[in-house]
């Protein structure tokens, strides 16, 4: 279970570790209050279980309480990267005067915990060069010694009372992951701000099966407006991050057709398993939340046994007449009253290919347009 960033930073502080001030807020009457009470100024922050939410516009910088209050009323139920922010997090603009990476997770292949550290911090780790990547593997039997701590900070190269700040905190971090039952703790960036070390994110996910044990943490829904409507639809959905929508019927299909974009160096925009037996109307919402994630082509891949082409193409005509489609749509069907539903696809103007490479070929030669 992922914890949102205001609860990360709510734990970290309660065992000592450095956050900047800050507060919750729902409305932007109540960011106007916080910074009011900060006076200082502040970062706003969307609070949603995803990063990159500077990219997405989900972080702003006012410089006065009117910018605090317009730009808290903007970012209030948008979406921000699939998620509908429905709370802020204000709190102070800190200094920086270097950002770092540190965090600790498991590591599935030694199943050990891991320790990850950097000096290029703010950044996704994956952009991390390996050259400039601590990574520190911890004996569970024995857990994290201060001679560990200190050789990490040896390894970062940091120095005087930041070296003694990072031996300090490495401790106090994997007391967390241990407590908390923990599977991520991360925090990005990590910031030199003086002499000090402050936490200016937090991202920490809960093991799932040890949740049991932790009354004290809130449930936290982790699906998207997207994933919920799949999920009531009985269908299998992931957001990705590319721009070609995708529908398959069945979880290998699906994985194929993700497989073959990424061959013609396209990038998928979700992973979507109609399965088999979904009928038109499971097929029709399917179609509409595809339509919603604003990628620039939608590319259905239909090998049909139990799922019939004519009701995959119905549908499709059936939301092309209700509310449009303004992206173009790619099309592979095979199978089961594969006649029929060909038939319909060319009635209503679309074309449908019989091999999968065909159709992702032409899906990513759309997108690249």
């Amino acid at each position: 279970m992922k914890l949102f960033e205001y609860m990360g930073k709510e734990i970290l502080s309660d065992y000592g570790v450095r956050v900047p001030r800050g507060k919750v807020a729902s409305s932007p009457g109540e960011a106007v209050k916080i910074a009011s009470y900060l006076d200082s100024p502040v970062v706003i922050k969307s609070q949603i279980l995803s990063g990159k939410r500077g990219k997405g516009g989900g972080i702003a910088f006012p410089s006065s309480i009117v910018e605090t209050e317009n730009e808290s009323a903007r970012i209030l139920g948008s979406i921000v990267q699939g998620f509908i922010v429905d709370k802020l997090l204000v709190e102070e603009k800190i200094q920086i005067d270097r950002e770092l990476y540190l965090a600790i997770t498991v590591d599935s292949t030694s199943g050990k915990p891991l320790i990850l550290a950097s000096l290029h911090g703010g950044v996704d780790i994956e952009e991390v060069p390996d050259d400039y990547l601590v990574r520190y593997y911890i004996d569970p039997l024995i857990g994290l010694k201060s001679y560990d701590a200190r050789e990490i900070a040896r390894k970062l190269g940091l120095k005087d009372n930041i070296a003694k700040e990072m031996i300090s905190l490495l401790q106090v971090l994997y007391k967390i992951f241990r407590e908390k039952d923990a599977e991520l703790l991360e925090i990005n960036p990590l910031v030199v701000s003086g002499d000090s070390l402050v936490a200016a994110d937090a991202k920490i996910t809960i093991d799932d099966e040890a949740l049991f044990r932790h009354p004290e943490l809130p449930y936290v829904e982790e699906k998207t407006n997207a994933e919920k409507r799949a999920h009531d639809a009985g269908l299998s959905y992931v957001r990705l991050e590319g721009d070609i929508a995708v529908m398959a019927n069945g979880a290998g299909i699906t994985m194929g057709t993700l497989d073959t974009l990424e061959y013609f160096n396209g990038r998928p925009a979700n992973f979507m398993d109609a399965g088999g037996g979904t009928g038109m109307a499971g097929t029709v919402e399917a179609i509409k939340i595809l339509l919603d994630s604003d990628s620039k082509v939608i590319l259905i891949n239909i090998f049909g046994g139990i799922t019939r082409c004519d009701d995959v193409a119905n549908a499709l005509v059936k939301v092309k007449n209700e509310i449009g489609i303004p992206v173009p749509v790619v099309i592979r069907l095979v199978g089961t009253n594969e006649e029929i539903g060909l038939k319909i696809l060319e009635d209503n103007g679309f074309t449908a290919y019989k091999t999968m490479h065909e159709a992702a070929a032409q899906a990513v030669a759309i997108a690249n347009r």
